[in-house]
């Protein structure tokens, strides 16, 4: 059975730093493109990063880039979202996401090409 466990959400002050991770089960996906998306109190579910198999080449959403950074390591079979500087407007709920499909390479922003889903960790930044 696959597992997506998100861990080091908690809540900070504006200005400060979060490391998230993402730890899977069940499968390995090392050649699975992953992501982390957010979804506040009333708002749709969010992309926030996605990273490819081999960690060369990621995407961001705008009001994170350059301030939010994700990695993985393919032998801990892990997920990271570096977040620095953070900003109340970034308090949310963080998923992982890891898509099914082996060896695509594109990283998509849509939370409907993603088949693996954790059960988020909340991060909260007050102001």
């Amino acid at each position: 059975q696959v597992q997506l466990v998100e861990s080091g959400g908690g809540v900070v002050q504006a200005g400060d730093s979060l490391r998230l991770s993402c730890a899977a089960s069940g499968r390995t996906f090392n050649s699975n493109v992953k992501a982390w998306f957010r979804q506040a109190p009333g708002k749709e579910r969010e992309f926030v990063a996605a990273v490819s198999r081999g960690g060369g080449r990621s995407a961001y959403a705008n009001s994170v880039k350059g301030r939010f950074t994700i990695s993985r390591d393919n032998a801990k079979n892990t997920v990271y979202l570096q977040m620095n500087s953070l900003k109340p407007e970034d308090t949310a709920v963080y998923y992982c996401a890891v898509d099914r499909r082996t060896n695509s390479g594109i990283t998509y922003r849509s939370p409907n090409e993603y088949d693996y889903w954790g059960r988020g960790t909340q991060v909260t930044v007050s102001s």
